[in-house]
């Protein structure tokens, strides 16, 4: 097989050798073309007869010929790419490492994440020990595709790690979006052992790790670390350190950082903004919201459906007025904000605007099917939204099956209630948490299956909480269960002492069924706990 020089020449020569050839033949037609008829009248200014003149049919200059439309996709071409290149390696090939890593890049670029497991496997092991920028963009595109075992694995085998934050950032980024924060964490301290300098890309992954683990005491100390390392006023930095300070409880400091922030983006807003809300300071919100507005940024999606989902407490008349904003400005289908406003309705239950809005959304996602499969939590519709939801292709989630199964809870419908928790786990491989068998003691139990229900709860498989206990607890006092009723209520009195709820529902199980010294005995605990009776 000749080189690919080779080739350019041979091409270039039968290019040259085929343009003399044609312009040869064509003088030839030329020449013919010239040659006069002999009964054609010579041409002659001043004949009274003007013949016919032949003019070569014109073709289209190069900037008025159509473009050509590529019917592929960049992940097509992709793909068609590789195969060319699995076909050149297995003819001996030899690949520069520069294309490697231009692949690599694409693939991350379009997001192409089921492409570059194949181009591991044409990378030669020795050249991927050896070149630390295609390790690095590798061990990205398993970070970002959540393949966190693999990535790992591959920065375990990389000898010039510590040259470079970018690997680091890569796996620290990768463990913080899997919510794996312990280890992000882990990875960062790891970093500061081997001497690794940590860029301005860092901290804003390490500081979200801190949000996640609500730990404010290490959040200060990656804080004072940042500033030692000369990031206390990098904007992007900033942003991450007010998310941080809000997420782990300091709301106080997180404004005082957000105020120290010289030129604000729609970040800034946004993080204060979720913060006041996320502390239910709602009147602080809406005023960031104005404050927003006010410094020249249009409030965004992420904005306006923070704000409206934290609007449950306030009056109508505010939602109904950032619902009517939203539609000056034309975002009323944006998706985030029409997940947001079914909700706003269906709080109201306003349930006819709920299923307008629904109805009128031009893309849905598992949250819009959500959103309303639990505006109709005690209403027959719900499995209906359900059914429409498997047939539009969309996968449900773990929080479809809590709403569909308290709406069986609501509507006593225990056989379907059965029927959609074994399709969770069969057909849909999700793992019921505790949510979904507290749910399903609600289903039991509420429809008087008091027995079926505790016996559910023994076979759970590990040991039951709050929800599920407090699920049985209630279905003993809507139908006087007192026997069971004691089991589940000295269960809820070891694991939430001061939750006088409990000792309510015990009370008027007693009561129901005439057990009046029971009902003095749980009151004088309640007093001895100093609980209101």
């Amino acid at each position: 097989m000749g080189t690919p020089q080779t080739l350019l020449l041979i091409s270039h020569s039968c290019s040259f050798n085929l343009s003399n050839s044609l312009s040869k033949s064509q003088k030839k037609n030329k020449r013919k073309k010239h040659k006069r008829h002999p009964l054609q009248l010579p041409t002659h200014p001043h004949h009274h007869q003007h013949p016919q003149i032949s003019y070569p049919k014109s073709s289209p200059t190069p900037l008025l010929t159509p473009r050509t439309h590529y019917t592929q996709t960049k992940r097509q071409a992709l793909h068609s790419l590789l195969q060319s290149l699995q076909s050149s390696i297995s003819n001996g090939l030899r690949i520069d490492p520069e294309i490697f890593s231009s692949l690599l890049e694409t693939c991350f670029q379009i997001q192409a994440f089921d492409c570059f497991p194949t181009i591991h496997s044409l990378i030669p092991p020795f050249l991927l020990r050896n070149n630390f920028g295609l390790s690095s963009k590798l061990l990205r595109l398993y970070a970002f595709s959540g393949d966190i075992d693999n990535a790992h694995q591959l920065f375990d085998e990389m000898p010039q790690r510590t040259q470079s934050a970018f690997p680091w950032n890569s796996l620290i980024s990768g463990y913080a979006e899997l919510g794996r924060f312990e280890e992000a964490l882990a990875l960062y301290f790891q970093m500061e052992e081997e001497c690794v300098e940590p860029d301005e890309y860092t901290f804003p992954r390490v500081l979200k790790a801190c949000a996640g683990i609500g730990s404010v005491r290490v959040g200060e100390g990656v804080h004072r670390d940042l500033v030692r390392a000369g990031f206390g006023s990098d904007g992007f930095v900033l942003n991450a350190l007010v998310d941080m300070y809000a997420k782990c409880g300091d709301i106080v400091k997180a404004r005082m950082i957000f105020d120290k922030i010289g030129v604000r983006d729609g970040v800034s807003w946004n993080s204060m903004i979720a913060g006041y809300v996320q502390h239910g300071l709602l009147v602080e919100a809406l005023e960031m919201l104005r404050g927003m507005i006010r410094d020249g940024f249009d409030p965004d999606a992420i904005a306006v459906s923070t704000v409206l989902s934290g609007l449950s407490s306030f009056s109508s008349r505010i939602k109904f007025e950032i619902h009517g904003w939203v539609l000056r400005r034309g975002q009323e289908w944006n998706l985030s904000i029409a997940n947001a406003l079914i909700l706003v309705y269906s709080e109201r239950r306003k349930l006819n605007c709920s299923r307008w809005l629904f109805d009128g959304m031009p893309e849905r996602d598992v949250v819009s099917w959500n959103s309303i499969i639990s505006a109709h939590q005690k209403n027959p519709r719900a499995l209906v939204y359900f059914r429409l939801m498997e047939e539009s292709g969309t996968r449900p989630d773990s929080i479809t099956f809590v709403a569909l199964l308290s709406s069986c809870a609501h509507l006593r419908l225990v056989e379907d209630g059965w029927r959609l928790f074994v399709k969770m786990k069969e057909k849909y491989r999700i793992k019921p948490g505790m949510e979904h068998y507290a749910c399903m003691v609600n289903v039991l139990g509420r429809a008087g299956l008091i027995s079926e229900a505790y016996e559910f709860i023994l076979k759970m498989g590990f040991e039951a909480g709050p929800t599920v206990w407090g699920a049985l607890l209630y279905a003993c006092s809507l139908h006087g269960d007192d026997k069971i009723g004691e089991i589940a209520a000295n269960q809820l009195f070891e694991l939430e002492p001061d939750n006088e709820h409990n000792y309510e529902l015990l009370i008027k199980i007693y009561g129901v069924v005439g057990r009046w010294e029971k009902v003095e005995e749980v009151m004088r605990s309640m007093e001895a706990r100093g609980l209101d009776s």
